[in-house]
């Protein structure tokens, strides 16, 4: 259901989508994003899964990043006040008038020779990228 919500939002912004998760289609959703960024097509994806936990950033946009050569770039953003709902994430609705902040990372580089401690590295570092009070 999620990841329906999130495709049609991006529809609705004339983005495409590729759908998978970690614990469904998952392998085949990164080999075709992987294709898409190798011809050039920008990427965007929710990197903390479809069952959580919350604000754990998995694998995947690591893998991608190393297999494309492609930068990741972090983007956050949060509302002052909305509705939250019962979800795994707690996900936030901003309210009419709300204030939503976005924040917006350096680039993060992953090199295509990143051997398993690098990957491990540099998913920690998004993950604290992405759950920092103010993205650096």
């Amino acid at each position: 259901f999620d990841g329906e919500w999130i495709a049609a939002v991006s529809g609705h912004f004339g983005w495409g989508a590729v759908r998978g998760s970690s614990s469904r289609g998952g392998a085949r959703a990164l080999i075709q994003m992987k294709r898409q960024l190798l011809a050039g097509e920008l990427m965007a994806f929710t990197p903390d899964g479809p069952r959580g936990p919350a604000r754990v950033v998995q694998p995947g946009v690591i893998w991608l990043a190393r297999a494309t050569g492609a930068p990741v770039l972090a983007v956050r953003a949060e509302a002052n006040y909305g509705r939250e709902f019962n979800s795994w994430d707690r996900h936030l609705l901003p309210a009419p008038g709300a204030t939503v902040t976005i924040d917006i990372a350096p680039p993060l580089h992953v090199s295509p020779d990143a051997d398993d401690d690098e990957v491990a590295a540099k998913r920690l570092e998004l993950e604290e990228l992405l759950n920092a009070p103010v993205l650096v």
